[in-house]
């Protein structure tokens, strides 16, 4: 069975469930090598979202994922909201007007995220940013055969990892590149707020 509007909306009221349970974490990640800003700005994002989708019924995927695109990057300050904000836009364009989503299209979605998140803040793996998180997110999602479900979940245990690698990595991109050697030792902030959300989305497309 496809993914539908109603399942995207699902999917998009769980990652702003997570945000809000994870805001003071993000707040201290990005506190130690950031601005100290990413955690609420993401938590009023998703607030934000959830009162746009209150009040309007999203008449497909590709509508819904547009929709957390506009709202993302007229409310979340700092580099977060037009980067998530690209990504999500990349998104909803790339899956159309389809009313369901299956595996490859979700897959094409998230490559398309990607392509839109390099494309506006110019890093590269290595460079400690939410790209090491979703470049490997993107290669186990085109690699995994199936449901929504598993290549959601696919992506987001990549995105784990790929989260993970970034402690030991010296920062070159954004606030955290100006410390230099001493951004190593910590996960980037949005590394990890990608690898929550795509948990998220795992979860509630498996009926977690």
């Amino acid at each position: 069975m496809g993914c539908t509007a109603a399942d995207v909306v699902a999917a998009l009221r769980a990652a702003a469930a997570v945000v809000q349970e994870h805001r003071d974490e993000l707040v201290r990640l990005d506190q130690a090598i950031g601005d100290a800003d990413h955690g609420e700005n993401l938590r009023r994002g998703f607030t934000a979202l959830l009162s746009r989708l209150d009040a309007e019924e999203p008449a497909s995927p590709g509508k819904a994922l547009k929709l957390v695109a506009t709202t993302l990057i007229s409310t979340v300050g700092g580099a977060a909201g037009p980067l998530y904000g690209t990504a999500f836009l990349r998104a909803s364009a790339a899956v159309g007007d389809a009313a369901e989503l299956d595996g490859e299209a979700v897959a094409r979605a998230l490559q398309a995220a990607l392509e839109g998140v390099v494309a506006r803040g110019k890093a590269v793996v290595g460079d400690k940013t939410m790209v090491d998180a979703l470049t490997p997110a993107v290669t186990a999602a085109a690699s995994a055969e199936g449901s929504v479900a598993g290549v959601l979940s696919a992506a987001a245990d990549a995105a784990a990892e790929g989260a993970e690698s970034t402690v030991p990595m010296v920062a070159r991109k954004g606030r955290a590149s100006y410390l230099g050697e001493r951004s190593a030792g910590h996960l980037d902030p949005g590394a990890r707020s990608t690898a929550l959300l795509l948990r998220a989305f795992a979860d509630a497309a498996a009926g977690a």
